[in-house]
């Protein structure tokens, strides 16, 4: 059970960022039954660059994570654990998993480093953000993890060229116009593409997907429920669909008791019995 706990972690680190997931197309969050208002390209656009600028100077919050492994049997595929969260915005972050309200696991994520501290069986693990490429195929940034647990829209860049989707049921704006996601030429299959979904009143986030035409894995984080605190829009419960050929598998976030711009104090020890995780 406990090594289920710490992948489980390990997987949790996904919705801490998903910045080079290669991944195929995904099953969108059903928008209006009714065609939505027309809006122009700029305002949607220009919506989604104010979306991105939302930065608080710290972060707190306790999280219930649903871990779900779709590929197992029901009986043996969900684990739910508890965990907080710490943020000092563009600096680093920090978690405490407990299980049985037990402290079981904490980390520390900086812009270049993961540290682990495994208080059961007594060992760390120090490493780069690539220890988790290794033992996933995920690469990921450091702003991508505060973008996920913010609600930002994932991997947005200033220098990106946006197009958006001719739909009148969704707003939606792509990395890649809808023609070239169907038929992409050889240059274009190497692409990451991402799409952005707002709500139907195009002020919040909905969904981020993120796919390539390169293999068969899919992502989609969708922000079911959101709130408002200290004036920021931040989620309340994310689910995460993460599909490969081998696994299936959804991660369920459910927000308690968030703070912003309140003093934070970020800091993992390591005991100096400790030894190196296996």
């Amino acid at each position: 059970m406990y090594k289920i706990l710490i992948n489980s972690l390990l997987f949790g680190c996904l919705f801490l960022g998903l910045n080079a997931c290669k991944t195929s197309e995904v099953v969108v969050q059903e928008g209006s039954i009714e065609k939505l208002p027309k809006l122009k390209d700029k305002e949607l656009i220009d919506r989604i660059d104010s979306l991105s600028g939302i930065e608080p100077k710290t972060f707190y919050s306790k999280l219930t994570v649903t871990y779900k492994d779709l590929s197992k049997p029901a009986e043996e595929n969900e684990i739910s654990l508890k965990t907080s969260i710490k943020i000092v915005s563009d600096s680093a972050v920090s978690a405490i998993i407990t299980y049985a309200k037990i402290p079981v696991v904490t980390a520390l994520v900086t812009q270049d480093t993961l540290s682990v501290v495994n208080k059961r069986d007594r060992c760390y693990t120090v490493a780069s953000l690539d220890y988790l490429k290794e033992l996933f195929g995920v690469d990921f940034s450091y702003e991508n993890i505060e973008e996920i647990i913010y609600g930002k829209p994932l991997d947005y860049q200033l220098t990106q060229k946006y197009f958006v989707d001719n739909d009148p049921f969704h707003y939606s704006v792509s990395t890649h116009k809808k023609r070239d996601r169907k038929k992409p030429d050889r240059k274009q299959k190497d692409d990451l593409m991402i799409q952005y979904h707002l709500t139907n009143d195009a002020k919040a986030l909905k969904q981020t997907r993120i796919w390539s035409l390169e293999d068969a894995t899919e992502v989609s984080v969708v922000y079911l429920e959101r709130q408002v605190v200290d004036g920021l829009d931040l989620p309340s419960k994310v689910e995460i669909n993460i599909r490969t050929p081998k696994k299936a598998l959804l991660l369920t976030l459910n927000y308690e008791r968030v703070e912003v711009n309140e003093p934070q104090e970020l800091i993992i020890v390591i005991p100096e019995s400790y030894e190196k995780c296996d």
